[in-house]
């Protein structure tokens, strides 16, 4: 792998992981309401959120969620993989502050259609967060 092109299928095997971390910042939040137009008052009043079960804001699930996307494209399987499908089980609450772990490892390669089957998982110090499963595509040296 080079810093332009990540790995090709032929690299890849099961068991490989990767991680990528963030730190959710107020800022994020704002601008991730305003990219989205999700304006939930759970993630932007804090009068209301401090009513529910949260006792405060919490930031938006996709944008928890994306660090998963960072973790794929810049580190496995790497820049120029094609995001293809993506579940996820939102299992805590993230708030400004707290650095988001995403976790992503190879369950199973596709070698005939270049597709890779990842596991995906993030963290809140040892709370898991999200959990999830990525189907992508990826490169080969191997011409078709």
């Amino acid at each position: 792998m080079n810093e332009l092109n990540g790995h090709d299928v032929e690299d890849l095997k099961k068991g490989m992981s990767a991680t990528f971390a963030k730190t959710i910042t107020e800022a994020d939040i704002v601008l991730f309401a305003g990219v989205s137009g999700d304006n939930n008052a759970m993630h932007i009043n804090e009068e209301f959120a401090k009513s529910t079960r949260f006792a405060g804001r919490i930031a938006h699930g996709m944008l928890s969620a994306s660090v998963i996307s960072a973790a794929i494209a810049n580190k496995l399987p790497g820049p120029g993989t094609v995001y293809m499908k993506q579940s996820l089980e939102f299992r805590a609450p993230v708030k400004a502050g707290d650095t988001v772990h995403a976790k992503v490892t190879v369950r199973e390669i596709v070698p005939g259609k270049n597709h890779v089957l990842l596991d995906t998982v993030c963290t809140v110090r040892e709370t898991v967060v999200i959990t999830g499963e990525a189907m992508v595509k990826v490169g080969s040296r191997t011409p078709r």
